[in-house]
C-alpha cells in the first residue's frame, strides 16, 4: 500500500484589518491591537451598527495583473487575490519553480453581493410610475451593466484569477459553505496532494461581511450594538458579550508535499496533520447543539494520532454571540478538556469565508513563535462558556500543536490539526 503524502506548510499570506502581510499580522496579534473601526468604506450613515474590522490602505493596484482584471473583480476577490499573491511570495514560489501542472487551487468564498450603485440607473429605467417593469428591465440590464459584469459577483473567479495569475494548471475548486468554507478548502487541498494530483496548493478563503448589500439583507440582529466602545465589542466567551463584529479580509495558506518542498529547499513553516468535518442536519430545525464540532475534534484527533493532552490550543470560531459561543465551548470542553482556547475574531471582527484561513494563520505563526495568541477584551469568564481562554498576553510553554475550529448556525463544523516543524 502506498503511503500517504505528508502535507506542509510553506507559505502564509494575509490581508487582515489588524495588517497585510504576515509579519505585520503576526506583530499586531502579539501587541494586542484592536482592527475594529467606523466604516467608511461607503456612507455608512443609514445603520444602527457603523463600525467593523475594515481593512484601511488596501490597494489592490498593487497586487492585481494585468489591472485592468480589476474591472471584474469584487472587494472579496481582490482581497484574495492579494493574500494569493502575499503567500506565494512568503514560500518562495516564482514562476518555473513548480511544474504548472502540479500547481493547484482551492479556496473558500461567501455569497457576493452586488453594488447598488452599478444597478441603480438600469433599476430606475425599469420603473413605470412607481412601478416596476421587468420587461423594461430586460432591455435597460443590457445596455447599462457592462457584459462581463456577472464575473465581478461569481464565487469561483476567486480561485479563477488566481490560477490564472500563477499558471496553476492543477486542480482547481471553489467552495461556498458559510464561515467553514476556508478550512473546507484547506482540507480539500491537502487531500489533492496526499491522492498525488498537485505537488503544491494554494488554499484559504476570502470573505467581506462589510458589503453594503451584505449588511442590509442579513440585518444587526446578531451584531454587537457597543456603538460607544466599538474596539471592547467583539468579546469571544465573554459574559458580557452582545453580538458579533463584522469584518473582511482574506488568508492564503501554501501546502505542499514535503518532497517537493525538500527538493526545492523550502522553509518550512509548520505540518498539516489531519482535517475533518461533520454535520448536524437538524440544527436549523432543532437549535444547535454542537455535536457536529465534538464528531470534527474527536475524528481530527485520531486521524492526526493525538490525545487532548497533546493538543497546544485549540483556535476558536469565537464569534461573539451569545448561543453560539456557549455551545462552541462546551463542546470544546467536551472533548478537550481544559485546553487553551484563543478566539482571533476579538481582534478584526468576523471576515465570513475568510476568517477560517486569516485565524488558521495566526496558529501557524503562533506555533513557529512558542506562543498562543491571545483573546482580546475577554475579561468575565461565562459559566455557560467552561473554556480555559488566553488573555492578557501570549501563552508560552505549550505543546506546539493546534486544532482550529469553524463552525455553521447551520451545522456544519471543520477541524484542522497542525504542528510545528521540528
Amino acid at each position: 500500500m502506498k503511503a500517504i503524502r505528508e502535507v506542509v506548510i510553506t507559505g502564509i499570506g494575509v490581508v487582515s484589518p489588524i495588517g497585510i502581510g504576515c509579519a505585520d499580522f503576526w506583530q499586531a496579534l502579539q501587541r494586542g491591537e484592536s482592527g475594529v473601526s467606523p466604516i467608511d468604506l461607503f456612507d455608512s450613515s443609514s445603520l444602527r451598527v457603523r463600525f467593523g474590522g475594515q481593512i484601511h490602505g488596501f490597494d489592490p493596484k498593487l497586487y492585481v495583473r494585468p489591472r485592468k482584471s480589476l474591472k471584474v473583480m469584487s472587494r472579496q476577490i481582490q482581497l484574495g487575490y492579494a493574500a494569493a499573491d502575499l503567500a506565494m511570495a512568503d514560500a518562495g514560489l516564482t514562476a518555473g519553480s513548480v511544474d504548472p501542472t502540479r500547481l493547484g487551487v482551492v479556496f473558500g468564498n461567501d455569497m457576493i453581493y452586488a453594488d447598488l450603485n452599478e444597478l441603480e440607473t438600469t433599476y430606475r429605467r425599469s420603473s413605470r410610475n412607481g412601478q416596476f417593469d421587468f420587461g423594461m428591465w430586460s432591455e435597460a440590464i443590457q445596455e447599462e451593466l457592462h457584459p462581463l459584469w456577472l464575473l465581478k459577483h461569481l464565487p469561483n473567479m476567486t480561485a479563477s484569477h488566481i490560477a490564472i495569475a500563477h499558471d496553476a494548471r492543477g486542480p482547481n475548486n471553489s467552495i461556498v459553505l458559510g464561515d467553514v468554507s476556508s478550512l473546507l478548502a484547506v482540507a480539500e487541498a491537502a487531500s489533492v496532494i496526499q491522492r498525488g494530483w498537485a505537488d503544491v496548493m494554494l488554499t484559504g478563503g476570502t470573505g467581506c461581511r462589510l458589503h453594503p448589500t451584505a449588511l442590509v439583507a442579513r440585518g444587526d440582529a446578531l451584531l454587537s450594538h457597543r456603538v460607544d466602545d466599538f474596539r471592547r465589542a467583539c468579546r469571544p466567551f465573554d459574559r458580557d458579550r452582545d453580538g458579533l463584529v463584522n469584518g473582511e479580509g482574506a488568508g492564503t495558506i501554501v501546502l505542499e508535499s514535503r518532497e517537493h518542498a525538500a527538493r526545492r529547499g523550502a522553509h518550512i513553516r509548520g505540518r498539516l496533520l489531519a482535517t475533518a468535518s461533520r454535520c448536524e442536519p437538524r440544527a436549523q430545525r432543532d437549535g444547535l447543539t454542537g455535536s457536529s464540532l465534538r464528531l470534527a475534534i474527536r475524528a481530527t484527533l485520531d486521524a492526526a494520532g493525538l490525545m487532548a493532552k497533546d493538543v497546544g490550543h485549540v483556535n476558536a470560531h469565537g464569534v461573539s454571540t451569545i448561543e453560539m459561543d456557549s455551545v462552541e465551548a462546551c463542546a470544546i470542553a467536551a472533548e478537550l478538556g481544559d485546553v487553551p482556547v484563543t478566539a482571533p475574531k476579538s481582534s478584526f471582527g468576523h471576515l465570513g469565508a475568510g476568517g477560517g484561513a486569516v485565524e488558521l494563520a495566526a496558529s501557524i505563526l503562533g506555533l513557529e513563535a512558542g506562543l498562543v495568541p491571545h483573546t482580546l477584551n475577554y475579561e468575565t469568564p461565562d459559566p455557560l462558556c467552561p473554556v480555559r481562554v488566553v488573555h492578557g498576553e501570549p501563552m508560552a510553554g505549550r505543546p506546539r500543536t493546534a486544532i482550529a475550529v469553524n463552525l455553521c448556525s447551520t451545522g456544519q463544523a471543520a477541524a484542522v490539526a497542525i504542528a510545528a516543524e521540528g
